[in-house]
């Protein structure tokens, strides 16, 4: 009987806000980060991330990234 083993868990955040100026990652309230969650993986991540930013393309100001916090919890 062979055991299956379920995928690692690789945690992705999503976030955005509206940045002070386009040459840089300063935003321009803190208060006012869009948290859009937390991804079991980088392909789910990366649906939610793409979304976000399809609804704020107007808004030039506007970004979403997405963070390894995989890589944050465990560095190697």
């Amino acid at each position: 009987m062979t055991e299956t083993i379920p995928p690692r868990q690789l945690l992705h955040l999503v976030f955005g806000g509206e940045l002070t100026s386009l040459d840089g990652v300063e935003f321009q309230d803190l208060d006012a980060l869009d948290i859009v969650g937390i991804y079991p993986n980088y392909a789910a991540a990366y649906d939610a991330w793409r979304a976000k930013a399809q609804a704020t393309v107007d808004n030039a100001q506007m970004r979403y990234f997405i963070v390894h916090l995989h890589r944050l919890l465990d560095p190697a």
